[in-house]
């Protein structure tokens, strides 16, 4: 039997999109209301068979593409395939269990899933959605990922708001007790469920390993540490001493933690980065290599010139701690800031400090965060490894 027809949504343009998201201005109202997160297909101007996708009027992204393939059909089993997708990647070609139990499982359009990502640590899956659409189908999402990770709790929820943006009410589960995951062999205390304050953050790993083996017989110190991972892990690798710094007195507990069960000594003390860089240059203190991986500075497009002024100025307070030929890595996890400007950034910092600054590499997050060719945007994390002369 032929599926329903799908009510239809018309584009302006009959310029075929490039981009999953289409912008409620890019689309002809339908004439009749429907409910958000609603499966529908998407014509251009002229008629013709464009996607097939969420739909959600009372959003700024109206349509949300998921397939461009008239035969495809948007149901339970393609969920359910999608999923299975995200985990084999995972799974079978990055064998991410053989390294760590702390990995996204799904990274929204970067798995063909826009509006839903998955966090793995330990045996705890965290399901957060973005989409109506997806919390539509959170009865199979949720059963394909118990399907897959055999006695795992789920925790899910929304942040209020995407929930207010999207018209869709979420009532969260309670949240998981604290657990121990590993990554490389060392263990990380990690709170599912309280967002940044989990006290782990899996799209970091390769470059905590990264960094450490640079870090081997230097002096550290990790700013905006939270719970010391870069720290830890530059110990556990032979660096002469770390410091970190954070101004969540809570998470420096975690952190002290951290350094106690994986054997290393580090020191940790609570302070606004800047009042304590500040101090510390009146100390006339140095080190060898620095760290500085702070917390998404803006989510709004209208703040992102702001945002790029206090990475200057931290980056730039920063330089005047390091010592000749030290290691910087500087990182920038604000999606809307994008590579080309945080670049430009460094290079300014470098011009205003009088120092010569080597690009090592430019890094991302690990590739259990798949980002799709036409979204771009969704590397949102940056980490630049430097050497600084």
């Amino acid at each position: 039997m032929n599926a329903p027809a799908l009510p239809v949504i018309r584009l302006k343009s009959d310029r075929t999109p490039g981009h999953p998201w289409i912008w409620s201005a890019q689309v002809v109202k339908p004439a009749d209301r429907l409910p958000p997160g609603s499966v529908v297909d998407v014509e251009d101007a002229k008629g013709r068979f464009v996607g097939r996708g969420f739909w959600n009027g009372h959003a700024r992204v109206a349509l949300r593409l998921l397939t461009t393939r008239p035969d495809e059909r948007i149901d339970d089993g393609w969920i359910a395939a999608r999923l299975a997708r995200a985990v084999e990647l995972r799974r079978e070609l990055l064998r991410l269990d053989e390294v760590s139990d702390a990995w996204r499982v799904v990274h929204s359009e970067g798995d063909g899933l826009s509006g839903l990502v998955v966090d793995r640590y330990a045996n705890h899956l965290v399901v957060e959605y973005f989409a109506a659409g997806m919390w539509r189908f959170r009865e199979t999402i949720h059963a394909e990922l118990l399907r897959h990770f055999p006695g795992a709790s789920l925790y899910w929820f929304a942040e209020q708001h995407v929930q207010r943006q999207e018209s869709f009410d979420v009532r969260s589960n309670e949240a998981p007790a604290a657990v121990d995951v590993h990554e490389h062999g060392l263990a990380f205390h990690a709170a599912p469920g309280l967002g940044h304050k989990t006290g782990f953050f899996a799209d970091q790993r390769e470059n905590r390993r990264r960094f450490a083996a640079l870090a081997r017989g230097r002096r550290v110190l990790d700013l905006c540490c939270n719970a010391g991972g870069f720290a830890v892990h530059a110990m556990k690798a032979g660096a002469l001493e770390a410091t970190g710094v954070d101004a969540d007195a809570a998470i420096l507990e975690v952190a002290r933690e951290n350094a106690r069960m994986n054997g290393v000594t580090a020191r940790f003390e609570q302070g606004d980065v800047f009042e304590w860089l500040r101090a510390a240059i009146e100390r006339g203190e140095t080190w060898d290599a620095v760290v500085l991986d702070p917390p998404k500075l803006t989510r709004d497009r209208n703040q992102v010139i702001n945002a790029l002024k206090k990475y200057f100025a931290m980056n730039r307070t920063a330089l005047d701690v390091l010592a000749p030929g030290g290691i910087l890595l500087t990182c920038s996890c604000t999606g809307l800031v994008g590579e080309a400007d945080f670049l430009e950034m460094i290079r300014r910092v470098a011009l205003n400090a009088g120092r010569d600054i080597q690009v090592l590499d430019v890094a991302g997050a690990g590739p259990d965060h798949p980002v799709a060719s036409n979204v771009p945007e969704n590397r949102y994390l940056k980490a630049v490894f430097c050497r600084v002369a």
